[in-house]
């Protein structure tokens, strides 16, 4: 069978099952793409569409932050801490490397303290003071980070770990931190929005569906190949037939000796 594959007519057409293969799994990636963006896309405009809620009706000081209140908009009333603002450096941002501005927000009802990423700097020097008054903020909600082992200095923090916050500031401390997207009255120079994330989107399974067709189709065509040269090689290197009793059979005038026993 090798010797028929290695056939120039066959070598030829793997040659061109190859090349056919090779576009159906880029294909294939390429619907994948598609079933990752527009899913993400779907998330997006969910996220958008859903109306804000007051923090203190969905979480409270201490409590567990559940899954479904990953990207939730919230609002809240309260005031920026006069102290204990802290930068999260080695953070990127549309292709820039700066740090991410995490203030302490009391928030009004509750007293509790939540954590809100007010925005990127290029230069910690340019982070500036919080607001002063009371302010009502607006932003995405997202569970705390995991602890980073990222070498700091003074006014910094590897990264939003509640664990190390708790310790930190005073009062007692939310589960989670907001993705600021505005506060009102707004005053002061504003910070770089960092947007909120949206975790895992998951994919569009019909296009995800297409894809793996592609692939299979690309397994098809060299499997369709293999069969070809199988059946060449069967054609030119018959396989004899065998009698029940084992014996091979006799071929076509052959005059060998009978038995009339």
């Amino acid at each position: 069978m090798l010797r028929t594959a290695l056939r120039p007519r066959f070598l030829g057409l793997l040659g061109v099952v190859l090349v056919v293969g090779g576009a159906f799994v880029l294909l294939g990636r390429w619907q994948l793409g598609v079933a990752e963006s527009a899913a993400h896309r779907d998330a997006v405009e969910a996220a958008r569409a859903r109306t804000p809620v007051e923090l203190t009706s969905v979480l409270r000081p201490h409590e567990r932050f559940r899954g479904e209140l990953s990207s939730r908009p919230v609002t809240a009333t309260g005031r920026y801490a006069a102290e204990g603002q802290l930068l999260v450096p080695d953070r990127r941002l549309d292709g820039r490397t700066g740090s991410w501005v995490v203030t302490p927000f009391v928030v009004d009802g509750s007293g509790g303290t939540i954590a809100v990423l007010r925005g990127f700097v290029g230069d910690a020097a340019s982070a500036g003071a919080p607001p002063e008054g009371t302010l009502t903020i607006s932003g995405g909600l997202a569970p705390g980070e995991s602890p980073s082992r990222v070498a700091v200095g003074p006014g910094e923090i590897g990264s939003v770990d509640l664990s190390v916050l708790v310790n930190t500031w005073p009062g007692d401390l939310y589960n989670g931190f907001v993705f600021l997207e505005s506060e009102r009255p707004a005053t002061g120079p504003q910070l770089t929005k960092v947007p909120t994330p949206l975790g895992d989107t998951g994919i569009r399974w019909r296009n995800a569906a297409y894809a793996v067709q592609w692939w299979i189709f690309a397994g098809f065509a060299l499997w369709l190949w293999w069969r070809m040269v199988r059946e060449e090689s069967r054609r030119e290197d018959p396989i004899p037939s065998v009698r029940p009793d084992g014996a091979r059979p006799v071929a076509a005038g052959d005059n060998g000796a009978r038995d009339d026993a």
